[in-house]
């Protein structure tokens, strides 16, 4: 049961820090480390909230998270473990549903996860196939296929075998050559740090609630802090203005429809632009080394306290 007890309180304590976070001011001053927090936090709720739920319920094993799932998969062959809970009444069913409970969120969590890496994989393979038809390269746009489209976008289609950069017509004609330049850098950036996979647990996330509005609010966090992570790429490559300026010029020229599965430079559902391109124009100072050490050191231990309090065997 103090397993049980101190993998609840983490998991608790991982709901008040992703608020924490979400409010916090730090992390457009250090994007990196601030998805890496995400990761850890998100990673670290999931793993001990299902530990809670199985230290409680396999708490007459005495052995911990770990420890009771072996038990219980081997008394589940030769029925000993039911018997065992329902001889003790509500005390027993309690323990069967906090396991239920565990093993349905394990489900859904991984559930969504396959889901969502199926369907971005069969919407780009489409997507794909489909510029083949109707995309065409360009010699003012080296590394990208052209779409003769009136509306301003710009977006990649990350992949393992084939990864594609796209910009549409009416983005070249409201783009200058150095603005078309710090976009291309933005999107390359995306495929190069694959920050798809990186988004990919939050979206999944979200696929498995997609009713609860706070696991939205969180993608959309990550969401923009995966934009600002290939802006401070493509701003080593052409100046922080000039991406702004592409940014606003997208913003001005209309909303453009962005195909699933893909990362575009502007997301116009995005309320968060103005924030990049204040970010651009005016940069605040960059997070302290020693700062974003501290956060990637507490991470790492979060996690591996996670890990630990599996195996406590009370």
């Amino acid at each position: 049961m103090v397993s049980a007890a101190l993998l609840s309180i983490v998991a608790v304590c991982c709901l008040v820090a992703m608020e924490a976070l979400h409010r916090a001011k730090w992390p457009s001053r250090g994007p990196y480390t601030a998805v890496i927090a995400w990761q850890a936090l998100g990673l670290a709720w999931g793993v001990s909230t299902i530990g809670a739920l199985l230290a409680f319920g396999l708490s007459s094993y005495e052995l911990g998270a770990a420890g009771g799932v072996m038990a219980m998969a081997s008394d589940l062959v030769t029925g000993e473990f039911l018997l065992a809970e329902f001889s003790q009444g509500l005390v027993g069913i309690s323990h069967l549903v906090a396991i239920v409970v565990a093993v349905t969120l394990t489900l859904v969590l991984f559930a969504g996860l396959v889901a969502s890496f199926v369907q971005v994989v069969r919407v780009r393979r489409r997507h794909h196939d489909l510029l083949e038809l109707v995309a065409s390269d360009h010699p003012d746009v080296p590394g990208a296929r052209v779409v003769d489209h009136p509306a301003a976008a710009a977006y990649c289609l990350p992949g393992v075998l084939r990864s594609q950069v796209v910009i549409s017509a009416g983005a070249l004609a409201v783009l200058d050559n150095r603005e078309l330049a710090a976009v291309l850098a933005h999107e390359h950036a995306h495929l190069r740090q694959r920050h798809d996979l990186v988004l990919l647990p939050f979206s999944s996330l979200k696929r498995a609630f997609p009713k609860v509005r706070l696991v939205r609010t969180y993608y959309e966090t990550v969401a923009l802090l995966i934009e600002m992570c290939a802006d401070d790429q493509a701003r080593r490559k052409s100046s922080s203005r000039e991406l702004a300026m592409a940014l606003l010029r997208f913003g001005a020229a209309g909303p453009a429809p962005v195909p699933a599965g893909a990362m575009a430079a502007v997301q116009h559902a995005e309320p968060d632009v103005m924030r990049r391109v204040n970010r651009l124009l005016r940069p605040d100072d960059e997070l302290p080394y020693h700062a974003g050490a501290i956060i990637m050191g507490s991470s790492a231990f979060l996690l591996a306290s996670v890990t630990c309090l599996w195996h406590i065997p009370v």
